[in-house]
C-alpha cells in the first residue's frame, strides 16, 4: 500500500528537498506539496493523504494550527518539523494532534522512517524531543494536575495499569511481561484506553498520565524517563 503525503513548507529548497527524499521511496507518493498552512490544510482535503509534513512557522497559518484544523477535519497523521527545538513547540504541537515531532536535521532515513512510523498508526518523536517533553512533567510542569482526574474513571483496573506503564515508557512486551498477559492483550487494553479517554495515539496517553496526576512526579532514572525503562519514541501501538 502506496503512503500519501503533504508536505508543507514555506521555504522552498527545504520543501522540495524533503519531497523529493520521500517521493523516491517505493511505498511513499507526495501527492501534493504547500508554501504556508492554509494551503496544507487545502491540500489535505483535496488529496485526503495519510500523513502531512508541517513545518512549524509557515505564513497565513503556521504548522500547529494547520495540524489542530487537519487532525480535526480528517485522519492525516500529522509530522510537525522544525528548526526550533523548544519545548512549548512541543507541548502545543501534541495537544494540536501531531503524531510526529521532528527537527529539521534529521537524517534522510529518520525522515522516511518517521512517515512510515506515523502511517502505520504509531507516534515518533525526536529522542532529544521525547527525553526533554517527560522530563518536563517529571519536574513538575504547569499542565500536570494536582492529583487523579476524574477523567480516568472510566477505566478499569488493568487499564489503569496499562497506561501507568505507558506513561514509564514501556514497550508492548514489557508491559506484557509486567502485568502476565500477551502482547495481543496489551495492545486491546492500548486502544481501550485510547478509545476511551479520547486519545489519538500513544504520545498524547503520556502526556494525559501525567495531566491527569496517574504518575507522581519525581526524578527521572537513568535515560531521562520516570520508573526507567524504554523511551516512547517510537511508541508502537
Amino acid at each position: 500500500m502506496t503512503i500519501r503525503v503533504v508536505v508543507a513548507d514555506d521555504q522552498e529548497l527545504v520543501r522540495s528537498g524533503f519531497a523529493l527524499i520521500l517521493d523516491v521511496q517505493e511505498d511513499i507518493e507526495v501527492v501534493a506539496e504547500a508554501a504556508d498552512g492554509a494551503a496544507a490544510v487545502e491540500a489535505v482535503r483535496r488529496h485526503r493523504p495519510d500523513v502531512a509534513l508541517l513545518d512549524i512557522r509557515m505564513p497565513r497559518m503556521d504548522g500547529i494550527e494547520a495540524c489542530r484544523t487537519i487532525s480535526a477535519e480528517s485522519a492525516c497523521r500529522t509530522v510537525i518539523l522544525t528548526t526550533f527545538d523548544s519545548d512549548a513547540h512541543v507541548y502545543e504541537a501534541l495537544h494540536a494532534g501531531a503524531s510526529g515531532f521532528l527537527l529539521k536535521d534529521v537524517r534522510r532515513d529518520d525522515l522516511v522512517h518517521a512517515v512510515r512510523v506515523v502511517a502505520a498508526g504509531d507516534s515518533l518523536l525526536a529522542p532529544s524531543v521525547a527525553r526533554r517533553l517527560v522530563e518536563q512533567y517529571t519536574a513538575g510542569g504547569p499542565r500536570r494536575a494536582a492529583g487523579p482526574d476524574p477523567r480516568l474513571d472510566v477505566l478499569t483496573g488493568r487499564e489503569r495499569e496499562t497506561l501507568l506503564l505507558l506513561a514509564r515508557g514501556r514497550s508492548n512486551a514489557e508491559i506484557a511481561a509486567e502485568l502476565v498477559v500477551s502482547e495481543h492483550t496489551v495492545k486491546t487494553h492500548v486502544g481501550h484506553v485510547l478509545a476511551k479517554l479520547g486519545l489519538r495515539d500513544r504520545i498524547q496517553a503520556v502526556i494525559c498520565a501525567y495531566e491527569t496526576g496517574l504518575v507522581a512526579p519525581g526524578p527521572p532514572l537513568p535515560g531521562g524517563f520516570p520508573g526507567g525503562g524504554a523511551s516512547p519514541a517510537p511508541a508502537r501501538g
